[in-house]
């Protein structure tokens, strides 16, 4: 067998030894391109965020809107967070 310096062949199987697997060379190029790449992942989606969070209004959502809401006629009294249905009964306090 020669030129075969790192492989061997049992049976029908062929073992390559890995350094010659990989041509002699393991560059660490590819530990750069993925932490370069993450980073920038990282800053792009918090610059998304936070530009989105700082151009939000005041307040969106929650208890304000769903008041206004009730006021403005768009939406039931019982929409409103903490209202009960007056036939639903009343659970005891817990202790």
């Amino acid at each position: 067998m020669t030129g075969d310096a790192g492989m061997e062949r049992p049976g029908e199987e062929i073992h390559i030894d890995k350094t010659d697997a990989r041509a002699g060379s393991a560059p660490n190029v590819m530990r750069y391109v993925l932490l370069v790449s993450l980073a920038l992942a990282i800053v792009a989606l918090s610059a998304i965020w936070i530009t989105g969070s700082v151009q939000a209004p005041e307040s969106t959502g929650g208890d304000a809107d769903t008041a206004a809401a009730v006021r403005d006629g768009e939406a039931s009294p019982q929409d409103q967070p903490g209202a009960q249905a007056p036939d639903a009964p009343q659970s005891p306090p817990s202790r």
